[in-house]
C-alpha cells in the first residue's frame, strides 16, 4: 500500500494562557494521500483552520502547545523539524490557500511584485520567464486582462478577485499538497465552478493531494473523495464523500446537512414609505501611469443603477466578484465618489460634506466582507463593537455601553464573557459575527450587508439570516444585501439585482427573477447553485 502524503497522528493542539490549556484540536488522525482530495468541514471554531496552520508550523508558539501527536510530511515530521527544515517545505511542496486574502497581500506592493516573489523564491525564476508564467495563472483563475492588472494594487481588486490572486499565487509553486482554507469563500458561483476544475485539473496533472476546508457542503460533494468532519475540536466521522452525503452517521454530520437557507423574506406592510431611492448611481476609477501618476482614462466599475426601497425591504446584489456589487454599497455610504443621487429618506445624500453626513450615519451601518480588515486588532471585542456608541450616543454611561455589548453579542449567538478578548483569538466566522454585532448596536434604519455570511458555515448562516429577519420584521430593517449565494438572497431579499461587469443585466421581484430568469446569465447563475 503507498504510503500517504500526510499524516496527522493523534494531533492535540492547545492555547495556554496563565498556566490553563484549552483545547482547540484533541486526538485528530487523518491521512491524505497523493491525487486525493480531503475536506475538511464543520462549524467555525471546530479547529479547521488551526489544523491546517498546523501542519506547516504556522500558529505562534506561545500561546499554542501541542500536548501529543504529531505531523508527517513525505515521512518527515513537522511538529519536531527546525525552522531550516521548514522554510524548504513551505511553499516549495506544501502550498497554502489562507481564509482572508487582504491580510495575506501586502498592500504597498503590485500584484506583479508579489507573484514574482513567490517565482523567485520557489522556482528560482528570472522576470521575463516568470511573467509570462504569472499571466497564464492568473488567466486560469479567472482575472480578466491579467497583463493590466498586474500593476494594481490589492486594494483596487474586489474581495473575489484578491482570492483569485491568492490562489493562484498558492498554485505557481506546483505543491505536492496545497491546504486550501476556505478558497472559494468570496467568489461567485460562476468562478467557484471554475476554480473547482482548475484544482481538479491540477490534481491531476501534478498528481497533488488537497486538504480542502470549507463550510460549504455543495462544493465538498462536487470535489471531495473523502470527507472529515469536525466538531469541537474532534473528528466526528469520516467516510467517503458518497457514502457520507448518502448516510450520514454522526447526528451532527446530519445537521449540517440539513441547515440550508429557506423560508421567504419577511412581509413588506403595503403602505411601508420609500426610505432609499437610487438614480443613475455610476462609479468610475482613474487609471493613473508615470512618474506623476497622470491620469489616462477611467475604469467604468458600475454604469447607471437605479431602483427604490421602500422601509422594511431587502434588496438583493448579486453577480460576479468585480461585477459592481461592493462598489454600489461603498458608493450607497458615500465612502466612495459616484455619480448620479442618492435620496435616504428624503435627504439628497449625493449632496452633502463630511460633517452633514455624521448624522445619517448613525443610520447607516455596513457589515464588510473582510471581517480581519475591518476590525481592529488592538482593541477588545468590548470596545470595537461599543465604538460606534461612542461617536454617536457620547453621554451613555459605560455601564450603559457594556450592557449594549453584552445584548448584541447575544443576538449574534456569541457568549459575552468572551468580549474581553481579541480579534485574533476568534475564527473567521466567530470574527464576521462580532462586525454584525458592531452594526446592530446603533439601531439603524439601513443595514448595507456585504457578503455578511460568506466565512459562515451553514448552520451559523441559518442562524444570522434568522437573527436579521427577526430584526426586520421587529425594527422595519431595511437591507442592501450583497451576496454570491443565490439560496440566502432568495431567502432574505424582495428584490434582486443582477449585475456584470458594473452593468444591471436583470432585476426585479426576487420570486419572479428565480422562477423565470430573462437573461442568459441569470440562468447560468441559477443553474449552479
Amino acid at each position: 500500500m503507498t504510503a500517504p502524503l500526510l499524516t496527522i497522528d493523534h494531533l492535540s493542539v492547545a492555547f495556554r494562557q496563565n498556566g490553563v490549556e484549552r483545547r482547540v484540536v484533541d486526538d485528530l488522525s487523518l491521512r491524505i494521500a497523493a491525487g486525493e482530495t480531503l475536506a475538511l468541514v464543520g462549524e467555525s471554531g471546530s479547529g479547521k483552520s488551526v489544523t491546517a496552520l498546523s501542519v506547516l508550523r504556522l500558529l505562534p508558539s506561545p500561546p499554542v502547545v501541542y500536548p501529543q501527536g504529531d505531523i508527517h510530511f513525505r515521512g518527515q515530521s513537522l511538529l519536531n523539524a527546525d525552522e531550516r527544515t521548514l522554510r524548504g517545505i513551505r511553499g516549495n511542496q506544501i502550498a497554502m490557500i489562507f481564509q482572508e486574502p487582504m491580510v495575506s497581500l501586502n498592500p504597498l506592493h503590485t500584484l506583479e511584485k508579489q507573484l514574482y516573489e513567490v517565482l523567485a523564491l520557489h522556482r528560482g525564476m528570472r522576470r521575463e520567464a516568470a511573467r509570462a508564467e504569472m499571466l497564464t495563472c492568473l488567466d486560469r483563475v479567472g482575472i480578466r486582462n491579467a497583463a493590466a492588472r498586474l500593476n494594481d494594487y490589492p486594494h483596487q481588486l474586489s474581495g473575489g478577485e484578491r482570492q483569485r490572486v491568492m490562489i493562484a499565487m498558492a498554485l505557481l509553486t506546483r505543491p505536492a499538497l496545497l491546504i486550501a482554507d476556505e478558497p472559494t469563500t468570496a467568489l461567485d458561483v460562476s468562478v467557484q465552478a471554475q476554480i473547482l476544475a482548475l484544482l481538479d485539473e491540477l490534481k491531476r496533472e501534478l498528481n497533488m493531494g488537497l486538504l480542502f476546508i470549507t463550510h460549504n457542503l455543495t462544493l465538498v460533494r462536487r470535489i471531495a473523495d473523502n470527507v472529515a468532519v469536525m466538531h469541537q475540536g474532534r473528528c466526528v466521522e469520516r467516510n467517503t464523500s458518497s457514502a457520507l452525503f448518502s448516510a450520514p452517521q454522526h447526528p451532527y454530520t446530519q445537521k449540517l446537512l440539513a441547515a440550508e437557507p429557506d423560508g421567504d423574506p419577511v412581509p413588506l406592510p403595503a403602505d411601508a414609505p420609500v426610505l432609499l431611492e437610487v438614480r443613475n448611481l455610476s462609479v468610475a476609477f482613474a487609471i493613473r501611469k508615470g512618474l506623476l501618476r497622470r491620469t489616462v482614462g477611467h475604469h467604468h466599475a458600475l454604469h447607471t443603477l437605479s431602483f427604490t426601497l421602500r422601509a422594511g425591504e431587502s434588496l438583493g446584489l448579486v453577480g460576479e466578484s468585480g461585477s459592481g456589487k461592493s462598489t454600489t454599497g461603498l458608493a450607497l455610504l458615500r465612502l466612495i465618489q459616484s455619480g448620479g443621487e442618492i435620496l435616504f429618506d428624503g435627504q439628497p445624500l449625493h449632496r452633502m460634506n463630511r460633517k452633514q453626513l455624521l448624522p445619517v450615519r448613525r443610520r447607516i451601518q455596513v457589515v464588510f466582507q473582510d471581517p480581519n480588515s475591518s476590525l481592529n486588532p488592538r482593541l477588545d471585542v468590548q470596545n470595537i463593537i461599543a465604538e460606534g456608541l461612542r461617536v454617536h450616543q457620547p453621554t451613555l454611561s459605560a455601564a450603559a455601553r457594556e450592557a449594549a455589548v453584552i445584548t448584541a453579542l447575544q443576538e449574534v449567538g456569541l457568549d459575552p464573557d468572551t468580549r474581553h478578548r481579541y480579534p485574533s483569538e476568534f475564527s473567521g466566522g466567530q470574527r464576521q459575527r462580532i462586525a454584525i454585532a458592531r452594526a446592530l448596536i446603533l439601531k439603524p434604519e439601513l443595514i448595507i450587508l456585504d457578503e455578511p455570511t460568506s466565512s459562515l458555515d451553514r448552520s451559523v448562516q441559518a442562524q444570522i439570516l434568522t437573527l436579521l429577519k427577526t430584526l426586520q420584521a421587529r425594527h422595519g430593517l431595511t437591507y442592501v444585501f450583497i451576496s454570491h449565494d443565490l439560496q440566502v438572497v432568495r431567502s432574505l431579499c424582495h428584490q434582486v439585482v443582477v449585475l456584470r461587469q458594473g452593468e444591471v443585466v436583470e432585476q426585479g421581484p426576487c420570486d419572479t427573477i428565480f422562477a423565470s430568469p430573462g437573461a442568459d446569465y441569470t440562468r447560468e447563475l441559477l443553474a449552479l447553485r
